[in-house]
């Protein structure tokens, strides 16, 4: 996987997973849903962090270019636990050691990337930047 941001104004993310390429203009401010829609329909989809090594390329990057929000993932609450939406196993996770919050979440269903290198449980209505792969 690689990524890279190069714009003052506008985020370009790029993401390469094997034969997948593609960017995704994350200038725009979205809820969960309208960024998992936006993905779809111009990309793949929301990405996906299946490794530590995924997790560090995403966050050194995003801490280089000095990202200072969350940003979507395609990570979200389904029933009882959490899901890829693209379907991959959950194998890999990286919620803050001793946070609960996640566990049982009643409205933060949706999974997002912090700077600080963790992901969070985060309202789905809130816009903010997103990466599609």
């Amino acid at each position: 996987m690689r990524w890279s941001i190069k714009c003052s104004d506008v985020y370009f993310l790029k993401v390469r997973f094997g034969l997948k390429d593609g960017s995704a203009c994350t200038s725009m401010r979205k809820t969960w849903e309208e960024a998992l829609e936006h993905c779809r329909e111009t990309h793949t989809d929301l990405t996906s962090l299946n490794s530590e090594t995924e997790q560090r390329l995403a966050l050194s990057e995003i801490q280089h270019d000095h990202i200072t929000e969350r940003v979507w993932i395609g990570l979200r609450f389904f029933g009882d636990h959490w899901l890829w939406v693209n379907g991959d196993p959950l194998v890999y996770e990286a919620w803050p050691e001793g946070d609960q919050e996640y566990q049982c979440p009643l409205r933060k269903r949706c999974g997002a990337l912090t700077k600080e290198g963790h992901w969070e449980n985060w309202d789905c209505e809130e816009k903010v930047h997103f990466i599609c792969y």
